[in-house]
């Protein structure tokens, strides 16, 4: 997503275009369309009262001055109380009606912006930054706000307010009416020409405070590199750096707002001159009451305000098109990975995976597997291996259908996953990744999320089983004890432990390890090992490792190089045949101390 490109679209963007977003953003209201008609109809009742008030003002002014009726003007001063009364609750009322559903719409984006970012596949996350995303969740969402209810309702109040009072003005004074009607083209021209520039650098501005977001969560999430790095200075300088453009855009963008609100109100506050002027001379001329000038003047400030009221609107409509186009980008964002039309569901799973002539590429003209074929039984355990980049996690991502094959297809039970409705597929795969995330709760939370209606003990058991129960009862709070931000309280061996444990507990028909226990001493590791060889029994499981020791007891191992599979079978008659996957052994058992050493230090 690039902010310039843009922010460069919403300075081209006409009004017309402008309309159609707010519309589209309207729309989001329609389940709650009784408030807000309620809303806007009373909205309207207090506009029709706040009208007659001129008009009460005109003959208690003409009571007073001209009949000198005392009693006329007790009475009218009491029926101008009861007017402002009725103005008031029906004011309160609108303001409570159309608010409520501003925020109950606000919600409802979020929710579906949320949920929609959650079914789209990986490629669209890695093209994209957290912080980014996070910014257009929140603040884009917030600003949004402002159009489904500010700015509709004010609208209609200005609009109702304005053609109100020119039709009640006409009716008192036609010539004097010709002066307001002369300011109000220069102001909706002032309006067209700055209410682009302010919707370009509204753009900016929310662009500027997602890439600021963005800055400060990368650096946060990535705390501990910091400050090994001591680049502390460094990324405080690159957050201020961005709050700076973010302010000085922000300056740009209010200069013009005052400059617009500034020039609409001082054309309109000098039209009111001449009408206090040229009415002034009309009154002594005997032409106009004086209740008759005190009501025009009412009317033409009405008008003037009504006027100011909607460029200021305007610039608020553009600020929040800005944020809603982006939010509509992503609403509109078609998963790639999605389910067909008649997926079926997965049932009673024996495991059974193959690929066919599968190959894969992320960009275009880029393929990081070719032609990849291999069928793994139902229960069987094998192993991928080969040298970094060699396609082996890349392969292991297309069985959960995080990617699609560019072309070939991948069986489960001989369904095509392309057939399989996604969540019925990955309930019945487990994955253990090397790069572990914990969620910032207790551990307990973090086994269950494997299963989340899994029992207390339930937990424990997988805890066993994955060599973590130890380590868990010797904190302090035991299972219930926080892990802190993505598990930063727990060590790297610890971390895949809980992993391990949460993958366990999921009782996969398929299971996926992918370098599952790089992190863990050999102490550790042995004993996983042998709970894994109980636990694997009965299920599918692919097998990544760099250790290759631990894959030695796989039924089958393909050797990948290149993306493309080199050598498969197992270890004793890979190892007898000299190829790649002896070169990798020798290499590794020659430096067989060295490992093992530095695996200690890892479990540490």
């Amino acid at each position: 997503m690039n902010g310039n490109d843009d922010t460069k679209d919403d300075a081209r963007r006409p009004p017309a275009a402008l309309l159609k977003t707010l519309f589209r953003l309207i729309a989001f209201a329609r389940p709650y369309r009784f408030k807000l008609g309620l809303g806007v109809f009373l909205t309207m009742l207090a506009m029709v009262v706040w009208l007659t008030i001129p008009l009460g003002l005109k003959s208690l002014l003409d009571a007073v001055f001209a009949e000198n009726d005392a009693e006329f003007l007790d009475v009218m001063a009491i029926g101008m109380f009861l007017l402002f009364v009725v103005q008031s609750i029906f004011s309160f009322s609108s303001h409570y009606l159309v608010q409520w559903v501003g925020e109950r719409v606000v919600a409802d984006m979020r929710v579906a912006l949320y949920g929609h970012l959650n079914r789209l596949g990986l490629r669209f996350f890695a093209d994209r930054r957290l912080g980014e995303l996070t910014s257009r969740l929140t603040n884009d969402v917030g600003a949004v706000q402002t159009a489904v209810t500010g700015v509709l309702v004010d609208s209609i109040r200005q609009i109702f307010f304005m053609f109100g009072s020119v039709a009640v003005m006409v009716t008192l004074n036609w010539r004097l009416s010709l002066v307001i009607f002369l300011a109000v083209p220069i102001a909706a021209l002032i309006s067209r020409q700055l209410g682009q520039i302010i919707r370009s650098l509204s753009g900016k501005v929310q662009d500027r405070l997602a890439d600021t977001t963005a800055v400060a969560e990368e650096a946060l999430g990535a705390v501990r590199v910091v400050k090994a790095f001591a680049r502390e200075p460094y990324e405080i300088d690159r957050y201020n750096t961005g709050v700076e453009e973010l302010f000085l855009t922000a300056r740009k963008r209010f200069l013009t707002v005052a400059a617009f609100s500034s020039a609409v109100g001082f054309l309109f506050m000098g039209a009111l001159v001449v009408i206090f002027w040229y009415g002034g001379r009309e009154v002594l001329e005997g032409r106009l009451s004086t209740g008759d000038l005190v009501a025009f003047i009412f009317y033409a400030f009405n008008i003037s305000r009504s006027v100011m009221g909607m460029s200021s609107l305007y610039s608020t409509m553009n600020s929040a098109a800005g944020a809603s186009e982006r939010l509509f980008e992503l609403l509109e964002t078609e998963p790639e990975i999605a389910d067909v039309a008649d997926a079926i569901e997965l049932v009673n799973v024996a495991g059974a995976v193959q690929l066919e002539e599968v190959s894969f590429s992320y960009d275009e003209g880029t393929s990081v597997l070719h032609d990849i074929s291999l069928f793994v039984a139902p229960g069987e355990t094998v192993a991928l291996v080969g040298p970094s980049g060699a396609g082996k996690t890349t392969l292991l991502n297309l069985i959960p259908r995080f990617f699609d094959p560019t072309a070939g297809r991948i069986l489960v039970d001989g369904h095509d996953l392309r057939s399989i409705a996604i969540r019925s597929l990955r309930e019945r795969i487990g994955l253990v990744a090397q790069d572990v995330h914990l969620f910032g709760t207790s551990v307990r939370e973090n086994i269950r999320y494997g299963r989340l209606e899994a029992t207390d003990a339930e937990i424990e058991e997988a805890a066993i089983a994955a060599n973590a129960h130890d380590f868990i009862q010797g904190f302090a709070d035991g299972y219930d004890s926080m892990v802190g931000e993505k598990g930063v309280k727990l060590s790297g061996g610890q971390r895949q432990r809980i992993a391990i444990a949460r993958a366990l507990l999921r009782d996969p028909q398929i299971l996926l390890l992918d370098e599952a226990t790089s992190s863990l001493d050999s102490e550790s590791e042995a004993l996983i090992q042998q709970a894994m060889l109980r636990l694997l029994e009965g299920r599918t499981t692919f097998i990544i490792a760099h250790r290759l020791s631990t894959v030695m007891h796989a039924s089958r191992i393909f050797v990948l190089d290149g993306g493309r599979i080199v050598e498969s079978g197992p270890h004793e008659e890979l190892y007898a045949q000299g190829g790649l996957y002896r070169r990798l052994c020798d290499l590794q058992f020659r430096e067989g101390g060295e490992a093992d050493e530095r695996d200690e230090e890892k479990g540490r």
